[in-house]
C-alpha cells in the first residue's frame, strides 16, 4: 500500500557561531610541529596530509579535508576527554555516544547510525595508523602521541574502502625516528581529573632499529549523586590506560618495518540517562534535571569494562619504480556496560516511568586486516597506485536483562575483499586529473550461539566504487578543483531484537553519489587561508536505525532515497606573527526521500511528523524529514595571542569555541527530541618558552559551564543524556 503524506523540509535558521578546528597552543608554530612544515615568520604553515595515501600539501588535494594537530587534541583532552568532544571541531563533524567512552557515533555531512548496538556499522570509516578501526568499539580506542587527524569529507570508497560514503576521520600517530626525543602533557583539573598524554624515541642503533613507547593515562573521581537511594559521588567517574610500543627497523635504505603493538584497559561507567528532563511539548531542560544528581534504583553503577589490543606490522620496500607497502593488522577487544536505560525509578520518577529497564551488552572481538600496495615513485607528470586488501571479523555481542530479558548471544562474521587503483596526470602545467576505481566483494552471516532460535541469516554485496577529480591551479596562490566520487555500506544485520522475541533485521547496501567543487586558497603573503567546498549528494537506499519507540526495538530500514547539500569553509589568519585565528563553518541540509516509510514513536513524547496506524501502533511518516544527528550549522573558532619575553619565552592566551546548530535525533520529529544552538569554549593561558621545549598553562573547559543535551533515550520516557560539565586546571607540556 502506497501511503499519500506531506513532506516535511526542515530549514532551520541558526545563528552561526564558531568553536575550536586548529587550537594553536603555544608550540603549535614551531618548526618541529609534526603534520606541518615551517614557513617564514608572520606566514601560516603548510599542512602536510595523506589523504592520497601520499604526503601531500593540504592545497593540493582535491579534497574537502581538514586537520587537527597535536596541540589542538591536547588542548581538547585537557579535562580528561575522550573522543567525543573532537566533535563540531571541524566543519561537517559530528560525534556523539550513548554508550560512556565506548561505541562513538561518527557523522560527517549529516551521514551517520544512531544505532547504540555494539554490531552497528557506520558509514564514516576511522583509520588508525593505516588499519581501520571497523567495529564501534575499535572506534573508541583512545587517541593519544598523536601526530595529526585527518578528516576526509565525502566518500572515500576507492583508497579507503567500503563503509566509507560519509567520508574518512584518520588519525596518525608520532613514530620512530632517528634522533632522541620526548614529548607529552600533564594536566589536573575539577573533581581529580588528571590526563598525562606523552611518548619517548630511543634509538637503539643509528640507522638501524628506533624505539618509540608512548601512553594514556585518564581518570576522574564519581561526582554525581544518587537521589534515589541517597549515595554522595557514585557515578561520573573513569580510569582509563592505554599504551603503544612501535619498533622501527631500516636493514637498508630501500626496506623499513615497522611493528606496533598497542593495548587500552578502560574502567569507567556508561552514560549517565536522565529520565523525563524534556519538555514536555520543548526541548528545554524542564525542572526535572539536576547535572549533579540522576535517581537510580537499576544498573549495576552503570559500569563500563573494556580492553583492547591492536597489533600491526607495516613493510615498506623501494623497489626504485614503486613502494611495495604491506600492511597486516590483528586487534581483539573485549568488554561490557551496563546502564539504568529507563534514567530513573517506578517510585520517585522522576516523571512518569511506565516500566523499568536495565540492560548490558557485552562483546567479544577479532578483526584482521591485510592490505597491499605498490605505489609509484615519480614525482613526475604520471603517477599511480594499486593494490589489494582482505578484512575479517569475528565477534559475539550478549545481551543481558536484569528481570528481561534473559541473556541471549548472537555471532556476527564479516569477510571482505577489494582490489583498487589511482591513477594521477599533470595533463598541462595548470590541469592535474585523478581517477581511481575500487572493486569490493562483502559477506556478512549472523546466527544466535545462545538464549534464542539461531536464526542464521546471511547477506552478501559486491560494487565498483570510483571516483574522477580535476584540480586546476587559477594562480600561484589559488586553485580550484571538482570531484565526482561514488560509494558504497556494506549490507547490515541487526540482531540485538532477538533478546527481546523479535527477528533480526536487514538492510541492504546504501548507495551514494556525490558531486563536489572546491577553492583551495593563500593569499596576502601565505597571512590568510581560505578553502571552501560545496556539494551535493544522492543516496539509493540509504541505511537508518529505528531506534527504540514505544516498542522497544532496534530495527534496521532502508529508505527509497536521500540527498544532502550544503558548503564547508575553513580559515586561517595569521594577523601578526603573535597573533593567529582559525575558523571554519558548514551548513549541511539532508532529506529522507521516502513517501511510505514509517516508524515507531516515542511512548510520551510529542510527534509533528505525519502518523498513520499500522498493525494496531501508531508510526510516523518521515519523508522530508533530516537525516538523524545531521546539524544543519557546525562551526569552530580559534584565537592566539602571544606577548614575548625578550628571546626566551611569551606568555600567551589561547580561546577556542564549537558551535552545534539545530539537529534532530531520531528519524521521527518531536518537540523533545532535538537541540537548537549549542556553544562550548574553553579558555587557556600560560608561559611558553620559545623554542617550543616547555610550557605551563591554566585551562577551562566548558567556559560557560552549559548545559547541553547530546541525545535522547526513544525509550519509555523523555530521557536525554548531556555533555561534561565546566573543567578548570592546569597543565604542562614538554617537548624535546
Amino acid at each position: 500500500m502506497t501511503i499519500r503524506t506531506t513532506a516535511a523540509h526542515l530549514f532551520g535558521a541558526s545563528t552561526i557561531a564558531f568553536a575550536a578546528f586548529a587550537a594553536q597552543p603555544a608550540m603549535a608554530q614551531t618548526a618541529d610541529q609534526a603534520g606541518t612544515e615551517e614557513a617564514a615568520d608572520g606566514q601560516l604553515n603548510t599542512i602536510i596530509v595523506t589523504a592520497n595515501r601520499r604526503e601531500e600539501n593540504l592545497q593540493d588535494v582535491p579534497v574537502s579535508a581538514a586537520t587537527l594537530d597535536a596541540s589542538t587534541v591536547r588542548t581538547i583532552f585537557d579535562a580528561g576527554a575522550e573522543i567525543t568532544p573532537l566533535s563540531a571541531r571541524v566543519p561537517g563533524l559530528f560525534i556523539e555516544s550513548s554508550n560512556g567512552r565506548a561505541a562513538p557515533r561518527f557523522y560527517i555531512r549529516g551521514l551517520g547510525n544512531t544505532d547504540f548496538d555494539l554490531a552497528a556499522s557506520q558509514p564514516v570509516s576511522v583509520v588508525m595508523d593505516d588499519v581501520v578501526m571497523e567495529n564501534v568499539t575499535l572506534k573508541s580506542f583512545p587517541i593519544f602521541d598523536v601526530e595529526r587527524i585527518e578528516v576526509l569529507r565525502g566518500p572515500q570508497g576507492t583508497l579507503f574502502g567500503r563503509n566509507t560514503p560519509a567520508g574518512i576521520v584518520k588519525i596518525d600517530t608520532v613514530k620512530p625516528g632517528d634522533e632522541f626525543a620526548v614529548n607529552g602533557s600533564l594536566s589536573y583539573g575539577t573533581f581529580n581529573t588528571v590526563s598525562i598524554d606523552g611518548g619517548v624515541t630511543v634509538p637503539l642503533v643509528p640507522g638501524l632499529a628506533s624505539l618509540r613507547v608512548s601512553g594514556l593515562w585518564q581518570q576522574r573521581d564519581n561526582w554525581v549523586d544518587n537521589g534515589f537511594t541517597g549515595e554522595e559521588d557514585v557515578y561520573g567517574g573513569y580510569s582509563e590506560i592505554a599504551g603503544r610500543a612501535q619498533l622501527l627497523v631500516t636493514p637498508s635504505d630501500r626496506l623499513s618495518i615497522l611493528g606496533s603493538y598497542a593495548v587500552r584497559d578502560l574502567d569507567g561507567q556508561s552514560t549517565l540517562f536522565r529520565a523525563n528532563i524534556l519538555g514536555p511539548g520543548n526541548n528545554d531542560l524542564n525542572d526535572n534535571y539536576d547535572r549533579d544528581t540522576v535517581f537510580y534504583d537499576a544498573g549495576g553503577r552503570n559500569e563500563a569494562a573494556y580492553k583492547a589490543q591492536i597489533a600491526t606490522a607495516k613493510v615498506d620496500y623501494d623497489a626504485d619504480f614503486a613502494t611495495l607497502t604491506s600492511i597486516t593488522s590483528w586487534a581483539d577487544t573485549e568488554g561490557r556496560s551496563r546502564g539504568d536505560i529507563d534514567g530513573g525509578n517506578l517510585v520517585t520518577g522522576p516523571g512518569f516511568i511506565p516500566f523499568p529497564s536495565d540492560t548490558q551488552d557485552s562483546i567479544d572481538l577479532n578483526q584482521f586486516t591485510q592490505e597491499v600496495r605498490l605505489a609509484s615513485n615519480s614525482n613526475g607528470p604520471f603517477e599511480w597506485q594499486v593494490g589489494g586488501f582482505y578484512f575479517d571479523s569475528d565477534f559475539d555481542v550478549t545481551t543481558v536483562g536484569f528481570d528481561f530479558p534473559p541473556p541471549v548471544t548472537v555471532n556476527h562474521t564479516n569477510e571482505s575483499w577489494a582490489v583498487f587503483g589511482q591513477v594521477s596526470s599533470q595533463v598541462t602545467d595548470a590541469l592535474k586529473l585523478t581517477g581511481g576505481l575500487r572493486y569490493t566483494e562483502d559477506d556478512k552471516d549472523f546466527i544466535v550461539v545462545a538464549g534464542a532460535a539461531p536464526q542464521f541469516t546471511t547477506v552478501s554485496d559486491e560494487r565498483l566504487s570510483w571516483d574522477l577529480a580535476a584540480f586546476y591551479d587559477l594562480s600561484g596562490d589559488a586553485s580550484f578543483y571538482a570531484r565526482v566520487a561514488s560509494g558504497f555500506r556494506a549490507p547490515t544485520i541487526q540482531g540485538r531484537d532477538v533478546a527481546f522475541g523479535s527477528a533480526p533485521s536487514v538492510a541492504t547496501s546504501e548507495k551514494i553519489m556525490s558531486y563536489e567543487a572546491g577553492l583551495k586558497s593563500e593569499l596576502a603573503d601565505r597571512r590568510i587561508r581560505l578553502n571552501g567546498a560545496v556539494y551535493y549528494y544522492t543516496i539509493k537506499d540509504p541505511q537508518f536505525t529505528a531506534v527504540g519507540g514505544a516498542d522497544n526495538l532496534v530495527q534496521l530500514v532502508n529508505a527509497d532515497k536521500g540527498r544532502g547539500y550544503g558548503f564547508e569553509l575553513d580559515s586561517a589568519f595569521q594577523a601578526t606573527p603573535n597573533f593567529l585565528i582559525t575558523a571554519g563553518v558548514s551548513w549541511n541540509h539532508t532529506e529522507i526521500e521516502d513517501n511510505t516509510l514509517a516508524v515507531g514513536i516515542c511512548a510520551q513524547c510529542t510527534i509533528v511528523d505525519p502518523t498513520v496506524v499500522l498493525s494496531g501502533s501508531t508510526r510516523a511518516l518521515v519523508d522530508g524529514n533530516p537525516f538523524p544527528n545531521a546539524p544543519e550549522w557546525i562551526a569552530d573558532l580559534t584565537a592566539r595571542y602571544a606577548f614575548p619575553i625578550g628571546n626566551a619565552g611569551e606568555i600567551f592566551f589561547f580561546t577556542d569555541w564549537a558551535y552545534q546548530g539545530k539537529t534532530n535525533f531520531f528519524l521521527y520529529e518531536s518537540e523533545e527530541f532535538n537541540s537548537n544552538n549549542q556553544i562550548e569554549g574553553g579558555l587557556r593561558a600560560g608561559y611558553a618558552k620559545a623554542d617550543g621545549t616547555f610550557e605551563l598553562a591554566a585551562f577551562v573547559r566548558n567556559i560557560t559551564d552549559a548545559d547541553n543535551v547530546k541525545g535522547g533515550i526513544d525509550f519509555n520516557n523523555n530521557t536525554a543524556f548531556v555533555n561534561d560539565p565546566r573543567v578548570f586546571g592546569v597543565s604542562a607540556r614538554i617537548n624535546y
